[in-house]
């Protein structure tokens, strides 16, 4: 579950890996995303976890936002 945010307004979630190279493979396919929906999250990443943090343009989460967090979801649950 993605969870939001005040101040700025913005949704956020942690994703946890067992291995390191997972992120890689995960990190990969954001990328991809963020060129396709044109969303650039701010992301950070450590050895077992990635943090996004997707900043919306009014308090309300868009149809294209709910979509790009969905996409991501959906990729830390293939792996």
């Amino acid at each position: 579950m993605w969870n939001e945010r005040e101040s700025p307004s913005r949704i956020e979630k942690r994703f946890e890996f067992e291995e390191y190279s997972k992120i890689s493979k995960f990190m990969g396919k954001i990328e991809k995303l963020c060129k396709e929906k044109e969303i650039y999250p701010n992301i950070s990443f450590g050895k077992n976890f990635v943090s996004l943090s997707i900043f919306l343009d009014s308090k309300e989460i868009s149809i294209k936002e709910k979509e790009f967090s969905k996409d991501i979801d959906t990729f830390y649950l293939e792996d």
